[in-house]
């Protein structure tokens, strides 16, 4: 089924076809969530916001991109806002195995936890831009046409986002320091 007979059978009140879009997407929303924020309880909270206002909106969806680009531009606002709101940053208090995802990390990260830890506190000391430019290409796998089609920022802008967050990376552990 195509994204918009989808949400035409959505929008007429099939509970199926809800269910369809929150299972195709759920497990990616909730792992954006929970990388920004490092809650597991605060990203199920936000990856639910998400969907209740996803389906609150869609009659806003234009059908000009896809359904799941759509659908992730408002996981992004709403888990910005949360963020916000809640007056959090992020904490990171993951496996040290979820660091193998990270591109930029060398494969010594895999063997020195000591490392491992400093990279988590570098990622968590980002601002939330920076954080989600290099959370969404790194881990996510996202372009930066994705990246900027979710967050609404030009594509140069999510270059710049990218490049800064590595280098204050680099920057964070080459002396040791994350902020």
């Amino acid at each position: 089924m195509d994204d918009r007979e989808l949400t035409r059978r959505i929008l007429s009140g099939d509970a199926t076809a809800e269910r369809q879009l929150y299972d195709a997407h759920v497990d990616r929303v909730y792992r954006l969530a929970y990388r920004m924020c490092g809650d597991a309880a605060l990203a199920e909270d936000l990856t639910q916001d998400t969907f209740l206002r996803a389906f609150g909106r869609l009659g806003d969806w234009r059908g000009d991109g896809s359904l799941a680009g759509w659908l992730h531009r408002v996981a992004v606002t709403v888990i910005l806002g949360g963020l916000r709101r809640r007056g959090r940053v992020r904490r990171h208090e993951t496996a040290v195995a979820e660091l193998d995802q990270v591109a930029v990390a060398a494969p010594a990260v895999q063997r020195d936890t000591a490392l491992g830890r400093r990279l988590e506190r570098a990622i968590a000391a980002l601002d939330d831009v920076h954080r989600l430019a290099f959370v969404m290409h790194e881990l996510e796998g996202l372009t930066h046409q994705e990246i900027a089609a979710a967050s609404g920022a030009p594509v140069g802008t999510i270059k710049a986002r990218l490049s800064r967050a590595r280098g204050k990376l680099r920057q964070a552990l080459g002396t040791g320091e994350t902020g």
